[in-house]
């Protein structure tokens, strides 16, 4: 409809996916109401522009099917394979129908029948819409142009409500809206697709966490940012992301179609080889949908699916193991009694003598009587003058000079702890007390080293050193 708009596709696709982002971290009974417009809207735009077409078609006395517009030469015999490309092509503009069984939560009660009653309106107009625009497309003798990248769907308006006319732009309005709409299902999907695993311990925890508004927050946010990056990389080319999306649709159907016919072999329940029948064809049927979509897109963009999909099931095992790692490393069942209580041997780095070390050393003195301050001496000069005043403030307190050629401050300290661990009793653990000032605004901490959090990074995987920050809150200055 704006051709003028194309070079633009990329930033537009963007915008609508931080739309349906926001839309979706409201919450599903928000956006339902909002979502279900789009819906209406294109149904009955869609329907009334196979009822123009029809009837243009029937006016013009229904005569054969016209030439196509555009002369695509042939360039492949007609094979088995190449019909069973087109019916791949044909499949792949079926998918959707899974939205409605991984929804069924999200129904009200009785869920299961609100949701087969919605599959079956969705069948209906699935089937009408598919048939009606396939038959009047090949009728008019439209085909894709990949020149102008104009749509079937688009120019299939323009025959049937006239070139420029409101009713034209109107469907292709409706028609953004559902494809934006479409979208939204992985939105809606994914993330509780991802709880489900998170609390089997397949992903990290945090995708089982619900938001403020009741919605898996970060699994909408994790896919809104992976959709942008694919929208990115593949420059919102249709052509380029749809075997990325048919390739793990038709894969996931040939597997749970595969998983009811495993299903009903089990139970053998009543009528049991139909619905194995039934699910079997099923499974076939959507096995050779995936087989050649793998093999005729595959430089397409569906080698990524081919090569992320063994990826991403190693990483939910490797998940999976390290949960299970830390709850058998964290199970009292063979604790066996409780150890004896350890001892603190208190190290308390300063670099300088001020309230924020009053405090961690009061913090120090509570946990031990064992305490000693180290102060690395970066500058030479400065050395008496924090002698002096530690004489005057460090209540007695050893304080211990270590110098640092280098003037750095961690490694010194590092090489400190290392001879004290050595030389700890087996009761004792060493404790590092890092006084640390906390300022009042955000870009405040950027005007200063953190050299606290340099000594507790490189302490963090040692054992038996346990770092304690001491906070100083500084206060607001109003001069």
């Amino acid at each position: 409809a704006f051709p003028a708009l194309y070079p633009y596709r990329v930033a537009m696709c963007l915008a609508l996916i931080a739309l349906v982002t926001v839309l979706n971290l409201r919450g599903v009974r928000e956006s339902g109401t909002i979502f279900s417009i789009p819906t209406y809207f294109f149904v009955t735009t869609t329907m009334t522009m196979l009822g123009v077409g029809f009837y243009r078609w029937i006016a013009a006395g229904m005569p054969p099917a016209a030439p196509p517009r555009i002369d695509y030469p042939a360039t492949h015999a007609l094979t088995l394979f190449l019909i069973l490309r087109a019916f791949s092509s044909g499949c792949a503009a079926l998918t959707g129908v899974e939205a409605i069984s991984n929804g069924i939560p999200a129904f009200k009660p009785p869920e299961s029948e609100n949701a087969g009653k919605t599959l079956i309106v969705m069948a209906v107009l699935l089937i009408t819409m598919f048939l009606g625009i396939t038959f009047l497309s090949h009728q008019f003798g439209i085909v894709p142009d990949e020149e102008t990248h104009e749509t079937v769907i688009s120019q299939l308006g323009r025959v049937a409500f006239g070139d420029g006319t409101v009713l034209y732009y109107l469907f292709q309005v409706a028609t953004m809206l559902i494809l934006v709409l479409a979208a939204n299902t992985s939105f809606a999907d994914f993330p509780r697709l991802s709880s489900i695993l998170a609390r089997d311990r397949y992903m990290p925890n945090q995708f089982a966490l619900l938001g403020d508004r009741l919605v898996f927050s970060n699994g909408i946010l994790a896919l809104a940012v992976a959709s942008s990056l694919l929208v990115v990389i593949f420059r919102g080319t249709t052509t380029n992301l749809i075997p990325l999306y048919a390739v793990g649709v038709f894969l996931s159907f040939t597997l749970s179609q595969s998983g009811m016919v495993v299903h009903w072999w089990r139970r053998r329940g009543s009528h049991w080889q139909v619905k194995t029948l039934i699910n079997g064809v099923g499974a076939v049927a959507t096995a050779v949908v995936l087989i050649v979509f793998v093999v005729t897109k595959f430089i397409y963009g569906a080698w990524i699916v081919v090569l992320w999909i063994p990826l991403f099931v190693g990483f939910f095992l490797a998940v999976h193991r390290h949960y299970r790692d830390v709850a058998a490393q964290l199970s009292l069942e063979a604790f066996g009694s409780p150890p004896p209580v350890r001892r603190h041997r208190v190290i308390v780095p300063i670099a300088g003598v001020h309230r924020a070390v009053i405090a961690a050393l009061n913090y120090a003195r509570s946990l031990s009587d064992d305490v000693t301050a180290v102060y690395v001496e970066v500058d030479p000069n400065e050395t008496p003058k924090i002698r002096r005043k530690w004489e005057e403030w460090g209540d007695g307190i050893p304080l211990v000079v270590l110098p640092s050629p280098y003037r750095s401050i961690v490694g010194p300290l590092v090489e400190y702890v290392d001879r004290i661990d050595d030389k700890r009793r087996r009761d004792q653990v060493v404790t590092i007390v890092l006084p640390q000032f906390v300022p009042t605004k955000w870009w405040h901490h950027l005007l200063h080293n953190q050299t606290a959090w340099l000594i507790h990074l490189a302490f963090l995987f040692r054992r038996e050193v346990i770092v304690t920050h001491v906070p100083f809150h500084l206060q607001m200055n109003h001069h």
